[in-house]
């Protein structure tokens, strides 16, 4: 098989992903709570594990996968796609390791970090006006890939199955085997949506009493880069509405606070989507009398350092 893909150089392409996405580590959170420790209990995925530094190694890795497997990416080709920085530093990384040209429609306000991260492994930017926010990426993204077939292959992350069914296979059952199937509750940021409906699908199916929490902002208008707004947003394809047994918002100003609050109290250096998710398992943590609740954190501070409205009081 290995030898009918034109582009595989280092990383073997056999069933699963490479034994270094996935298997993160679970954190404890002991400030999450008012309650006693015996009682209710909060962990977080640590995804900054992943080689790229984000959850996004399990799509991007499965996309990719699924995607030299079928054939759709021929020599010459460019993988394409949207991202508001995550996904395509994971694809440049997984770009760079098998010889596959990478092209990003991205907003051209992100972090100056994440534009960094993948000029320096090779990607091709295209910057997108910034107030149309991750959707004007998609947008920019679905013309060129209609412009030039010939030339792309349009990854599609927000409607591309082999986005949810990385999580289904690998972020769901992590977490049940990690908490040996203590867990209760499971909260989960709405971006993509792939880790949401991946992980709610696994979990339903094989632990039917474990409740799904969705997490998005509690506006269009916000700093929670990464996350949707979902009345307001371009819905993704892959998006299941009866993913999420409820839904909580979540404000800017929260996930900031709480991204402050666990660098200096917990010593958890993470990245905004987290303090979002943390400030939503908080909530869901503070109603239980009893139970485990895990959250994922996509990733840790490093590519927000430039932000000077999270680190203004530092």
């Amino acid at each position: 098989m290995q030898d009918l893909i034109p582009y595989v150089k280092r990383i073997s392409l056999d069933e699963g992903m490479p034994s270094l996405v996935g298997n993160t580590p679970l954190l404890p959170l002991v400030t999450l709570s008012d309650k006693p420790i015996s009682k209710v209990q909060v962990f977080a995925k640590a995804e900054w594990f992943n080689p790229s530094g984000s959850v996004k190694d399990r799509p991007a890795w499965g996309i990719i996968q699924n995607a030299l497997h079928k054939g759709l990416i021929l020599p010459g080709m460019h993988l394409l796609d949207s991202t508001s920085g995550n996904m395509g530093i994971a694809y440049a990384t997984f770009g760079s390791a098998l010889g596959i040209p990478i092209t990003l429609a991205m907003p051209s306000n992100a972090s100056p970090e994440r534009v960094k991260i993948m000029s320096a492994l090779g990607a091709e930017l295209v910057l997108t006006d910034p107030l149309e926010g991750s959707d004007g990426a998609i947008l920019v993204a679905q013309q060129m890939a209609a412009d030039h077939p010939e030339r792309y292959y349009y990854a599609n992350q927000y409607d591309n199955p082999a986005n949810w069914k990385s999580h289904y296979n690998s972020t769901g059952p992590e977490i049940i085997e990690q908490t040996n199937g203590r867990v209760t509750h499971v909260v989960l940021g709405m971006g993509t949506t792939g880790t949401l409906t991946g992980v709610s699908r696994y979990i339903k199916e094989n632990y039917p009493d474990v409740q799904v929490i969705g997490v998005q902002p509690d506006s269009p208008f916000n700093g929670l880069e990464g996350l949707k707004h979902m009345p307001s947003a371009i819905q993704p394809g892959i998006y299941d509405p009866a993913a999420a047994d409820r839904i909580l918002p979540v404000r800017t100003e929260d996930a900031y606070d709480m991204v402050r609050c666990l660098a200096r109290e917990e010593g958890y250096f993470i990245g905004i989507s987290s303090g979002a998710a943390a400030v939503a398992a908080r909530q869901v943590a503070n109603e239980l009398e009893q139970g485990v609740v895990v959250t994922v954190f996509p990733d840790a501070g490093f590519k927000y350092l430039s932000d000077d409205a999270l680190w203004s009081d530092s």
